[in-house]
């Protein structure tokens, strides 16, 4: 990862990420993180982490694991450092709790939020609850965010549970390859629901693996909803990129080369 903070603004306020799916078995995308935690983050005044940080979290005991010690530390400094860090769950690490928000000096966020940065009022997501037409995950989605579930699913042996997730995250790859990217993108009734119910024009979240600045409406009505990138440095084609907003409300989208989108 080349990018610089000189090109950004000196006044950024707020930076968010989303879809990184660290892991250990990908070093390059592990290390564009953690660059971008020494070199982005810390210029910052606060930082939002929208929803799978990692491939996935079997639950806070895993801490102990050297990779998820490692990361946790990596924010902790940046918490140190004065930065806001702010934790939205995503769909393969929802049950992040207490443990690692301690460990890693973070606040945990509601899926949405509405924040303001900038004198900017936005609403922040992960993105998978407004993909309402891909009814199987909706259902699965629905199932495993239920307190008992997580409770009963976190009782099991911490090898156990890796196992499952490892069967569920197989059986999920296959069911994806027949499905469309449209049943797997956010649903535009979801999206405009979102926006009535948190009474914003901006809505920024991840997901969908598919960054670009969306537009709708106009003038009174206008409103812009922003998709970050998923994170991939170990390919050929590398992908990854950031959002930041400046003290003035601006909001500015950067590619995985740290080099600012005009698009």
């Amino acid at each position: 990862m080349t990018a610089s903070v000189s090109n950004q603004s000196s006044a950024v306020l707020a930076l968010f990420i989303s879809d990184l799916h660290l892991q250990a078995a990908h070093p390059r995308t592990t290390q564009a993180f953690l660059a971008f935690l020494q070199q982005q983050a810390r210029q910052a005044q606060q930082l939002y982490l929208l929803g799978d940080l990692f491939e996935y979290w079997a639950g806070d005991d895993d801490l102990e694991t050297p990779y998820n010690r490692e990361i946790a530390e990596a924010i902790r400094q940046v918490s140190d450092s004065g930065v806001q860090v702010f934790w939205i769950a995503g769909n393969r690490d929802f049950l992040v709790g207490d443990g690692f928000a301690q460990a890693a000096g973070l606040s945990m966020l509601p899926d949405p939020s509405v924040i303001t940065v900038g004198g900017r009022r936005l609403a922040i997501a992960h993105g998978d609850a407004q993909c309402t037409d891909d009814l199987a995950y909706m259902e699965f989605r629905a199932q495993v965010r239920q307190p008992q579930w997580q409770a009963q699913f976190l009782a099991l042996p911490l090898a156990q549970r890796k196992a499952i997730i490892a069967g569920v995250r197989k059986e999920s790859q296959e069911e994806q390859r027949h499905k469309s990217m449209e049943i797997m993108d956010v649903n535009p009734a979801a999206v405009t629901a979102l926006f009535d119910a948190t009474a914003t024009n901006t809505l920024i979240h991840g997901h969908t693996h598919r960054p670009a600045r969306h537009l709708s409406g106009d003038g009174e009505t206008a409103r812009t909803r922003y998709v970050l990138p998923d994170w991939e440095y170990d390919v050929k084609a590398q992908r990854g990129g950031w959002i930041a907003i400046d003290a003035a409300g601006v909001i500015r989208r950067f590619g995985h080369d740290g080099q600012e989108l005009t698009d």
